[in-house]
């Protein structure tokens, strides 16, 4: 939901109106076509409408791959992750649009009858380390989040767009006697060096860098392997607060524990 309505905003430059609507629907075995699931069966339908400047025809068939992207900034990654989070939970999500005549995206979710009762857990207490973090990621909004949940935690972030940036935040930290004690490195970063690339330099700089790699793309071979590039630490965006401070804390740890 989130990244259908970020791109809803960023399609109203000038304003406009943001309908969200939830509804109970049944799609039955005739009803059939790209907008519809092709198992019938109840489905929670979730519309998110825009008045933005839609979408061309020609990109239309492309906007839920990855890395495909309109944007000069973006990562082509929000509209695949919201379409692989439907997917994985059995759902159906679709696009209506034209140019001039705004966007809008169906989310189907399989509903049951039954009232689902989710069994009381005990919550693991979230570890939580300090010092001075870098986060290296292009995309302003999600700079925004990751920086007030470090913040809340009692860390001290900066931030970097790119490769080449987060290069120059580093060192010149370690020189002025004050090193950051981790890094996060998105990975891919369009038009820009992205964490593969980033790490090798850092790590010839810093052999002891702690970096984390941080990706919306979960089947990206590199995350399968990310200790033989260098990275201490891997995380799935979009993560939860608890995810993005637990790999935090063991990449600390780990310069003083290495068993940790």
């Amino acid at each position: 939901m989130n990244n259908l309505i970020i791109n809803a905003d960023q399609a109203m430059p000038e304003g406009g109106t943001l309908e969200v609507r939830a509804e109970n629907v049944f799609i039955d075995e005739k009803t059939a076509g790209y907008l519809y699931p092709r198992q019938p069966g109840p489905y929670v339908r979730i519309t998110v409408k825009d008045q933005g400047v839609g979408i061309a025809e020609d990109v239309l068939a492309k906007i839920f791959d990855p890395y495909f992207t309109t944007k000069p900034q973006g990562s082509g990654l929000g509209l695949f992750t919201s379409y692989s989070i439907v997917k994985n939970h059995g759902g159906h999500i679709a696009v209506e649009s034209a140019l001039g005549q705004g966007t809008t995206f169906y989310v189907y979710l399989p509903a049951t009858p039954q009232r689902a009762v989710a069994p009381q857990e005990e919550r693991e207490a979230v570890p939580v380390a300090h010092g001075r973090i870098l986060v290296m990621e292009d995309e302003e909004d999600i700079r925004d989040v990751i920086g007030a949940i470090l913040d809340h935690f009692g860390y001290e972030v900066a931030f970097a767009r790119d490769g080449v940036e987060a290069l120059a935040a580093y060192i010149s930290a370690k020189d002025a006697g004050v090193p950051f004690d981790a890094v996060i490195l998105d990975l891919t970063i369009p038009g820009g060096m992205g964490a593969k690339e980033t790490i090798a330099r850092l790590k010839a700089f810093d052999p002891e860098v702690r970096a984390i790699v941080a990706s919306g793309y979960a089947n990206d071979p590199l995350l399968a392997n990310y200790r033989a590039f260098g990275f201490c630490g891997c995380i799935i965006k979009p993560f939860k607060s608890d995810e993005l401070t637990k790999v935090l804390y063991h990449a600390i740890a780990g310069r003083e524990s290495p068993t940790t």
